[in-house]
């Protein structure tokens, strides 16, 4: 067996659970220390014929980083910020960074890196890259694929290989439009490729950025400002949405309960740019045209106002965990999920997906999250397994209506085993 490898009963049950709540306990646990013993497990897997789950900081809501058999890799020990080239704007890192790490590390040279997930003090570039994630940011910065110039990735062979994307602007070589063999590992979920190491493209940091709290009287208000806005010119960073019973987790954490309590809703964006002010003027009258309740308007500046900002947004998944976990020792548990449909169709999906709750008998989802993108979140509570059993009939309803209206299982969370 193994040095890195571990089948000790506390060990394997430290790694028996992600953010999914869903509760699987492997046969053994690897925890190399180096891409070389990442390859040499692999090999030997191989040649055994063992399954092996990757995983980071196991903040997956799909159950992608447990497994209940075979080997739980984890990778949190391969964490070092190799480089940052100021320069060329790259980023050399391996797979158990933490993106906050890194997004404060680059910020010390004056350079941004762009994703920025929910769970970004939690989850590693390994995971990011695999499921692909995203974040609230990808409204003008796109996903984290467009972040990634280069991987070096362990294969099942034992074998290591390096990538890096082409720098030419046209290219008409590939099958199915798939160009780069950077692609074929992100979004992957560890079924092509271990990510060992990465080369992360970074942006000039803006010079300000301004962050709006936006309440609306009632969600169709809402969900009609952030189509207006995302078609407007102001080229805002994110349009966040927050959904009445998002909006009461948000202003629970906030402290202050008499913020917003007539809104129904509420869409939180930002303007960044290289001017040091805010065009807030022309955001309050496109505010006031669209329906928003400007007297409760909320504006965040500076740093660590829009840390307070992300703190609130952060509030609302964060809260549907406690919610849950009085419930797991009786076979329920947060039930999640992510979708996305053209962006002027998320009023009509939401909307539908109320109704199948309501028919099925449960309640509402609590809504939230990247409409610009057309990518709320859902996120439900199951009391006990009955109550699990009709919430999943209505995820499996509410999804297989999205398919219909063009859209996409798994918008940033993967696959995983739920999916």
């Amino acid at each position: 067996m193994s040095t890195a490898l571990s089948v000790d009963a506390g060990v394997r049950e430290s790694v028996s659970r992600d953010a999914s709540g869903l509760r699987m306990v492997p046969d053994a646990v690897a925890r190399p220390g180096s891409a070389s013993e990442v390859a040499a497990l692999l090999r030997e897997a191989t040649g055994t014929r063992t399954p092996v789950t990757a995983a980071g900081a196991q903040t997956s809501t799909t159950g992608a980083s447990i497994a209940d058999h075979g080997t739980l890799l984890s990778l949190r020990g391969l964490d070092r910020i190799v480089d940052i080239d100021v320069g060329r704007r790259i980023a050399r890192v391996e797979c158990g960074v933490r993106i906050g790490d890194l997004q404060r590390a680059v910020a010390a040279e004056g350079l941004l890196f762009a994703p920025d997930p929910t769970s970004e003090e939690e989850c590693t570039i390994g995971g990011a890259i695999a499921c692909n994630a995203s974040g609230a940011r990808s409204l003008r910065y796109g996903v984290m694929r467009a972040h990634v110039a280069g991987v070096t990735v362990a294969l099942a062979s034992g074998s290591v290989a390096a990538f890096h994307r082409s720098r030419v602007e046209k290219n008409t070589v590939g099958y199915l439009g798939v160009q780069d063999p950077v692609d074929w590992f992100v979004g992957s979920e560890g079924t092509l490729g271990v990510v060992l190491e990465a080369e992360l493209a970074l942006l000039p940091l803006p010079a300000r950025v301004t962050g709006l709290a936006i309440p609306f009287a009632t969600e169709g208000a809402a969900l009609a400002f952030v189509v207006a806005a995302r078609e407007s010119d102001f080229a805002p960073r994110c349009l966040e949405y927050f959904d009445t019973s998002a909006l009461a987790l948000a202003r629970a954490a906030d402290g202050n309960g008499s913020w917003a309590r007539d809104a129904g809703a509420l869409v939180y964006t930002e303007d960044a740019g290289d001017s040091a002010d805010a065009p807030l003027d022309r955001w309050l009258a496109f505010i006031e045209a669209h329906g928003g309740i400007a007297d409760d308007l909320r504006v965040f500046e500076g740093e660590a106002a829009l840390r307070d900002a992300r703190r609130l947004r952060h509030a609302v998944p964060a809260g549907m965990h406690e919610r849950a976990a009085p419930f797991l020792a009786l076979g329920g548990r947060r039930v999640s999920t992510d979708w996305a449909v053209p962006y002027r169709l998320v009023a009509g999906a939401i909307a539908r997906s109320r109704a199948i709750a309501e028919r099925m008998g449960v309640e509402p989802a609590v809504t939230y999250g990247h409409a610009g993108n057309g990518h709320p979140h859902q996120n439900y509570v199951a009391r006990d397994p009955e109550h699990l059993e009709r919430l999943e009939q209505v995820v499996e309803a509410t999804l297989i209506d999205v398919i219909a209206h063009g859209g996409t299982v798994a918008a940033e969370h993967g696959i995983g085993k739920l999916k």
